[in-house]
């Protein structure tokens, strides 16, 4: 258990704290106007924002504050993030004799902003009779600071409309809230008016298009104006560390760390020592995470909230959860941000059990949770024994007022269709009063998850109907279930849709497109687009070629595909080798695929998985090597499960060895007692024997048991409408038309066999 012995007692000091008060605040009736506001004045100045408030709540009804006086305040509420002491004293303000100038309300502007209330600061705004370049600055500011990106663009246009040029500190918001809107050329033509107002060559502004580009997935073009800073500062430094740790160039960002730290010119801080932490967990290098924690050591931030949390995050990253708790346990007074941060790293770690244990042990210090405590909370509950949990993480979310957060709702989506079921996230899907594009693909998701790919296409027709647009992740859900279901035209129909929206370049979306059309057969459009756009250097995209080939018997091009991919110099993964194995198992090359799994792990280190595991059975029981395949499951260091026993057992029925079908039955029904299957084809390998007494046993054994053979399921998609059918069923409205055609078909066939009887006899 993490105690907080440290924490609690800080907490119960500040409580203690906040309940004295200095003999003046009973006192100050006694004195005039001009002492009190003196004295307000001076505790600000003091930074004892406290007092000064606990000064301006004991004034008497008869004592009056100065401008300068409220304006210090609001100062003093903006520092402590406090919305509710800047309410109640604007209020007072209203109800006072004193008139506020246009400085005071750029302090109120400002408060506002700063408190997480951009409404507030709007419609204060549009009151104000008199505004000048602090004024929109501070609009501007406080509504890109509470992701009212477009609504700080829209300012910013305003301020020019007025004849007012914007300063740096306007320029600067402006183009952080191009983040916000993932608007790659309105960065660009701020970034143009930046140079042509003067205002390109300051840091502020130059820091935040680092930023900017970065988060576009501008990298390149962040580069360039990192590197046209001629004076840098800690936060351009950290700027463009985090750019760089956040889009995937780790080992950039640790180089880019390190050659701060050689110029001398300035220290570390703890947001630099953050950016490099995410780097060293986003790839795992427990080493150089280590040495980052030396360096962190020495500059003495291990402590801090921000690096440790960060710190704390990397040992998660890397799988070491003792570590993650003993430098959590280290920060000298954790934040939310820090309790979240090791939540993070329980649920990411899929540790119910000590994430529910580290709230319980948070809400006991009195740190009250937000939505991504929340968040974190249902990412843990992954699997039907964590279902309890999770509804107690509802209830509780209900209760504090997060069930209406869009982000909360999604991730109660995401938990319910891992451990309810699909069904019930489906009605929590209908429920949902706000639904975004995350929301959409959420249940794309659960579908696909649920091998329910049919359902996939029902969604999707409702997502066209709504505002939002297809991304990357919606076409990857569509091609997964077009992939699943053999549908080729909806494939290609998906692929000119990414054509033309610009899609098709996108990694996922492409390797997408590659899996679905070597799943459908058309391995001649995979390999046209493989060698037309594809990534020489992206594994995946060969591995799905690899096994599209493999899948349809054509071990030969497989394997050539296979031992090209290393000669360039690319390293195999486990999908790879799925697809290999699964290549020389339909055409019988046995011992050599037998050598590649041997490979896999000793050249390679890729352990092998029950995927891999379930190739090696296939393989060896297509080739009739029954007792190798049954050697080889039980020497296996995992447990065996059905679909590698039933891969058994079907070979057993076509190679007649009752033996071993009927321990592989066994070993079936071991594991789930109704699987009809494994009924079925013992009884077909007695049959084949003439074991009838066998036969009759487990018939009567299936009947006690009440043990049913589910049918056989075909499908066939005509004119956009999928139609099922199942053997001797009637259901269908052309099931009269449908088997007067089978009969017809049936008697040509008898005919066709007559005629080509004749031909061999006569021959």
């Amino acid at each position: 258990m993490i105690k907080r012995s440290a924490a609690s007692a800080a907490a119960a000091a500040v409580a203690s704290a906040s309940s004295l008060r200095p003999p003046f605040f009973t006192q100050i009736q006694h004195h005039n106007q001009q002492y009190v506001n003196d004295l307000i004045s001076s505790l600000c100045k003091q930074y004892r924002f406290r007092d000064a408030l606990g000064a301006f709540y004991s004034l008497p009804p008869h004592l009056h504050l100065f401008p300068s006086t409220y304006a210090t305040l609001f100062l003093a509420c903006s520092d402590l993030r406090s919305l509710a002491d800047v309410r109640r004293l604007h209020r007072h303000l209203v109800a006072s004799p004193c008139l506020p100038d246009t400085i005071l309300h750029n302090h109120i502007l400002n408060a506002y902003g700063k408190c997480g209330a951009p409404d507030d600061a709007r419609r204060l705004f549009d009151e104000m009779p008199n505004r000048n370049r602090v004024s929109w600055t501070s609009i501007i500011s406080g509504c890109s600071q509470n992701s009212r990106d477009l609504d700080a663009v829209v300012l910013y246009l305003g301020m020019l409309r007025s004849g007012l040029h914007p300063d740096h500190f306007a320029l600067g918001n402006v183009v952080r809230a191009c983040s916000g809107l993932a608007d790659v050329e309105l960065g660009r033509q701020l970034h143009c008016h930046a140079v042509k107002s003067n205002c390109g060559g300051d840091k502020l502004v130059q820091n935040a298009l680092v930023t900017m580009y970065a988060r576009l997935d501008r990298i390149d073009d962040a580069t360039l104006v990192f590197e046209s800073i001629k004076e840098k500062d800690p936060v351009s430094w950290g700027s463009m560390i985090a750019a760089f740790a956040q889009q995937g160039y780790e080992m950039e960002a640790l180089h880019l760390f390190r050659e701060m730290i050689c110029s001398g010119i300035h220290y570390p801080n703890e947001f630099h020592f953050g950016s490099a932490f995410s780097a060293c967990g986003n790839i795992k290098n427990l080493q150089y995470g280590e040495q980052m924690h030396g360096i962190c050591y020495k500059f003495g931030y291990e402590r801090n909230e921000f690096a440790g949390s960060s710190l704390s995050e990397m040992y998660a990253q890397c799988g070491l959860l003792d570590r993650t708790k003993k430098v959590f346990n280290e920060i000298k007074m954790p934040d939310l941000v820090s309790w979240n941060s090791i939540l993070s790293a329980c649920s990411s770690l899929g540790l119910s059990d000590e994430a529910f244990q580290l709230f319980s042990e948070m809400r006991d210090i009195g740190v009250e949770p937000d939505d991504i405590t929340i968040r974190c909370l249902l990412c843990a509950c992954t699997d039907c024994d964590s279902l309890l949990k999770g509804e107690m993480i509802h209830s509780h979310a209900v209760k504090l007022g997060w069930d209406e957060n869009i982000a909360v709702l999604n991730s109660l989506l995401m938990m319910h269709s891992k451990c309810a079921g699909l069904s019930t996230a489906i009605k929590l899907f209908e429920e949902m009063k706000d639904r975004d594009r995350v929301s959409w693909n959420t249940i794309l998701s659960a579908c696909l998850q649920h091998q329910q790919s049919k359902e996939v296409f029902s969604f999707i027709n409702l997502m066209q109907n709504s505002e939002f647009k297809f991304d990357q992740i919606t076409l990857n859900a569509i091609l997964n279930a077009c992939a699943d279901l053999a549908y080729l035209d909806m494939g290609s129909q998906v692929h000119a849709y990414a054509l033309k929206v610009g899609l098709e370049f996108d990694t996922m979306v492409r390797n997408a497109i590659i899996d679905t059309y070597a799943k459908c057969g058309s391995l001649e459009d995979a390999r046209k687009l493989f060698d037309l756009v594809g990534d020489r250097n992206d594994v995946f995209s060969w591995s799905s070629l690899i096994l599209g080939y493999a899948q349809y018997g054509h071990a030969k091009e497989s394997l050539e595909l296979f031992w090209h991919m290393q000669s360039l110099g690319l390293k195999p993964n486990h999908v790879t080798y799925v697809s290999v194995l699964t290549a020389c198992s339909h055409v019988g090359l046995i011992d050599q695929g037998l050598r590649y799994f041997n490979m896999m792990e000793i050249v390679h280190g890729i352990e092998p998985t029950k995927e891999h595991c379930s190739c090696v059975i296939d393989m060896l029981a297509r080739a009739g090597r029954l007792n190798d395949a049954e050697k080889f499951i039980n020497q296996m260091p995992f447990k065996p499960d059905v679909i590698m026993w039933k891969t058994i057992l079907a070979a057993c029925r076509i190679h007649g060895n009752a033996e071993i079908g009927r321990n592989a039955a066994e070993s079936i029904l071991r594991i789930d007692p109704q699987n009809s299957g494994a009924y079925a084809l013992l009884c077909s390998i007695y049959s084949s024997s003439g074991s009838w007494d066998d036969v009759a046993r487990l018939r009567k054994v299936m009947k006690s048991n009440s043990v049913k053979k589910l049918p056989g399921k075909s499908w066939i998609k005509l004119k956009g409408d999928v139609h099922s059918f199942i053997a001797e069923d009637t259901s269908h409205q052309q099931s009269e038309g449908i088997y007067e055609m089978l009969e017809l078909l049936g008697l040509e066939m008898v005919d066709y066999n007559f005629d080509l009887g004749q031909l061999y006899l006569h021959d």
